[in-house]
């Protein structure tokens, strides 16, 4: 079974799982590098950037919240967390950080795969969209920031690209389709084309907290992407 050479980086610190997932998705056609620690997992994201990164939230040293925290500041690749059972503030960490999605443990290697593979399809969906368009013809203002929707960046009140995910383009693409209108949780998913992944109550509003922290003058005030209370959100 071929997952056309997708390459994985396994980060957990667990030698026993983490070698049980390395051959389970190694069988299923995946290039797999592993990393016990987040400093062995930075040496290989050097070296060469993979399609997925499957990160434990729980490590001893430097944990996976902080590891994701600095990843997000130089790459968009799509994270996958793996978390304790039960640990709810986990996940909103992780959303709040930039992770993608998120597995419990014990691991059911059939929903990891189909969740890794959700990931990439989704973040290979955005990519897309970035990579078509070489000569960027349209662009919203959120604010002082610009969203160039044709080449799928952002770009600060100084000129210089904003790093965003997939997810946080395709947030930003429905709010500029939409101008004006309030949204709803549930057709922000739709829109955003996520429903292959399966959200807690949260997930939304911490997306677009981690939005507003790129594009609200006063992120802790926004006036650009609105709360309607017990609604849902407006661009305007």
């Amino acid at each position: 079974m071929s997952e056309d050479c997708h390459e994985i980086i396994i980060c957990d610190d667990e030698a026993p799982l983490r070698r049980m997932l390395s051959d389970h998705l190694s069988e299923c056609g995946y290039l797999i590098r592993e990393a016990e620690d987040a400093t062995s997992l930075f040496v290989l994201m050097n070296e060469r950037e993979p399609d997925l990164v499957l990160l434990d939230v729980r490590m001893p040293g430097k944990d996976g919240q902080t590891a994701l925290r600095e990843l997000r500041k130089t790459s968009v690749v799509p994270v996958l967390m793996l978390t304790a059972a039960g640990e709810l503030v986990d996940k909103i960490l992780g959303l709040e950080f930039g992770a993608d999605d998120y597995l419990v443990k014990p691991v059911d290697l059939r929903e990891l795969q189909a969740r890794i593979k959700a990931t990439i399809r989704r973040n290979e969906i955005g990519q897309g969209t970035r990579d078509r368009a070489k000569a960027p013809e349209g662009a919203v203002q959120f604010g002082p920031s610009r969203l160039d929707v044709d080449s799928g960046r952002l770009f600060g009140p100084d000129g210089n690209e904003v790093t965003i995910t997939a997810m946080e383009f395709r947030l930003l693409r429905v709010f500029a389709a939409n101008r004006g209108r309030i949204l709803i949780r549930d057709q922000l998913l739709e829109q955003a084309h996520d429903k292959a992944w399966e959200p807690f109550d949260r997930s939304i509003d911490l997306r677009i907290s981690r939005i507003r922290r790129k594009i609200e003058p006063n992120p802790d005030k926004p006036e650009i992407i609105r709360t309607v209370r017990g609604v849902g959100y407006i661009f305007d």
